[in-house]
């Protein structure tokens, strides 16, 4: 035989790529994933998040508070999409998450205007992700300051006048000192979760199949139902043991606040835990190996952690991107967490964020008994 031949090393390689090839899966993520980070770094991460929700609370109707307004709306930072009545009803917006903003303009305020009486501006920002909100926050003062110049006539007044035209009150809510911790430690319970119970969970089924162990269970007289409750309750232990080590840390080294309601908080977890656990034999039932597995729960993992708004603003992302985002999880629990946790909210303020949590339980359940086999072949 001799040192080296190029007829056996073409051999191999044609063997490789047949068998490759065979290997849809493992085809599929090498071009999936490249694909799908393009699609996420180049179109729906923005870290100058616009198009943020807003409430506005006004009761003049006067031609400033119009221009103000207006000003607000075109420089893309401000999009108001409620028009509460009371001040109790913006305070409910704010509080469920539904806007990020409440700008409050007195009814006195285009008076106060003309008789050059320094008039004042409201805002009240949802400061619970420090990144979402500093862009609009920032330019604010600037952008409802040339607003009232120009609509005065006074559009070549000097900087320090435009400042001096108007004041601007910014109460950042539920972090005013803008710790990023307050913001990152509550959505790292979820990442931490879903990281490690999908992936465990995702190799549970396909283990027994690798080590030839998955005829045994299927020859036991136990329906579907009871081997995927086997396979998915002591994972649900191994997901309070995290639980617990994370909120412990959260609130002994990082500080972060508590505000909430715990029985409210542990229901939350325990809801999402459960359909991380579903979700993960559910993706088993679909390898046949542990590094099928692993790649599926890398291609489900990757999107998710883009789009839920743990390392980007959800509200700052394109609407494609948002609706592709409500599909996952750990969206819904990122809101609920840092709601019960940061803001005190109630079971109403979080209501439909929490069923829909709740929603992913029997959808993953029955993919998951759908897609099972009682046969290898």
């Amino acid at each position: 035989m001799s040192f080296f031949s190029f007829a056996r090393l073409g051999a191999l390689l044609i063997k490789e790529f047949i068998q490759m090839r065979r290997d849809r899966i493992t085809f599929g993520m090498m071009l999936g994933v490249p694909i799908v980070q393009l699609l996420l770094f180049g179109f729906a991460i923005n870290n100058d998040p616009k198009g943020l929700p807003a409430a506005l609370l006004a009761t003049g109707q006067d031609q400033y508070t119009r221009a103000v307004v207006t000003a607000l709306e075109v420089s893309g930072y401000y999009r108001f999409t409620r028009r509460p009545a009371t001040a109790a009803e913006a305070e409910s917006l704010i509080a469920g998450g539904d806007v990020s903003f409440v700008v409050v303009i007195p009814g006195d305020f285009g008076s106060r205007v003309e008789r050059g009486d320094n008039p004042e501006i409201l805002v009240e920002a949802d400061a619970t992700d420090p990144a979402a909100s500093s862009g609009a926050v920032g330019a604010l003062q600037t952008l409802a300051a040339r607003a009232l110049l120009r609509e005065q006539g006074r559009e070549a007044a000097a900087a320090e006048q435009a400042r001096a035209a108007l004041s601007v009150t910014v109460h950042r809510r539920y972090n005013p000192e803008g710790v990023s911790q307050y913001n990152i430690v509550p959505g790292l319970l979820g990442v931490i979760l879903q990281m490690t119970m999908v992936m465990m969970t995702a190799m549970a089924l396909t283990r027994e199949i690798e080590r030839g162990t998955m005829e045994n269970l299927l020859a036991m007289p136990a329906t579907a139902g009871e081997i995927m409750l086997g396979k998915v309750l002591p994972f649900l232990v191994v997901g309070a043991a995290q639980v617990a080590v994370v909120l412990l840390a959260a609130r002994t080294i990082f500080g972060v606040p508590f505000v909430g309601g715990m029985p409210l908080l542990l229901s939350s977890v325990l809801i999402f835990v459960a359909g991380l656990v579903l979700l993960g034999y559910t993706i088993s039932t679909l390898a046949r190996t542990q590094m099928q597995a692993m790649q599926l729960t890398f291609f489900f993992f990757l999107p998710s952690l883009m789009l839920s708004g743990f390392m980007f603003p959800f509200s700052g992302m394109p609407r494609w991107a948002q609706i592709i985002g409500e599909t996952f999880p750990l969206t819904h629990f990122l809101r609920v967490i840092r709601a019960v946790m940061l803001k005190g909210a109630a079971i109403q303020d979080i209501c439909f964020e929490f069923f829909a949590l709740s929603l992913f339980i029997p959808a993953y359940a029955l993919l998951a008994l759908t897609r099972f086999r009682k046969t290898l072949d």
